[in-house]
């Protein structure tokens, strides 16, 4: 088997280190023990940009990615969107973008430079409360679920407080999306009760169909 490299390590503010490593062609950014992210499974964070946009009857949305990650998402929505359309991203942690432009900017293909692409290097929570009506749709996917996983401050954008934020920074008829890596009744009954029409999707990890099921939430704001 070809060895794992540790390429660099990421303090993330509030949290614990991230490291990305390198097994072969493959990157996988590591939390602890937690494999946060594999290049080789990017199914489901594409399915979370395409299944928002063919929820939005919008021809040119304004969208907001919480999390860089790996790019997938990002790639994704650029694809599927026409020119005129915004993508906002709020990256809390300065080295995940210094890694897409650096070791893994294969992946990136450039959607760093794509000018309907605004990058900020800031807390997706601030991104969000500081926005009123402004947003056709927020995607989600800073931790491996509903709870702050990689820092503990990111508890409160799945509370109760954190989802109406979202409705309000949202224009009528937006989606918020949510990524996890497993189901959640308590979050889905939460995200209900903040006042979303919500639909939940399970969806395969990697492009093929295979892999574990993670499932996106899409809640639509009234």
């Amino acid at each position: 088997m070809v060895p794992r490299e540790l390429l660099d390590t990421a303090e993330v503010p509030g949290g614990e280190p991230l490291r990305l490593f390198r097994r072969g062609g493959d990157f996988m950014i590591v939390l602890e023990r937690n494999e946060l992210m594999n290049s080789r499974m990017s199914g489901s964070e594409e399915a979370l940009a395409e299944m928002t946009i063919a929820r939005l009857g919008v021809k040119d949305p304004h969208i907001l990615i919480g999390g860089y990650g790996m790019g997938f998402t990002l790639r994704k929505a650029l694809s599927l969107l026409g020119p005129d359309a915004v993508v906002s991203v709020a990256e809390l942690v300065p080295k995940i973008i210094d890694w897409a432009r650096g070791p893994m900017a294969e992946l990136t293909a450039g959607g760093l430079d794509d000018p309907r692409t605004n990058v900020e290097l800031i807390d997706v929570a601030r991104a969000i409360g500081r926005a009123q009506g402004v947003y056709d749709a927020i995607l989600l996917d800073v931790d491996n679920g509903p709870d702050g996983l990689t820092r503990p401050g990111n508890d409160g954008l799945y509370s109760m407080t954190g989802l109406k934020v979202a409705k309000a920074a949202l224009k009528p008829g937006g989606v918020l999306a949510v990524w996890s890596a497993a189901p959640d009744a308590r979050f889905a009954k939460r995200m209900r009760d903040a006042g979303f029409d919500v639909d939940e999707v399970a969806v395969k990890a990697r492009q093929n169909g295979k892999g574990p099921r993670h499932v996106i939430w899409f809640g639509v704001r009234g």
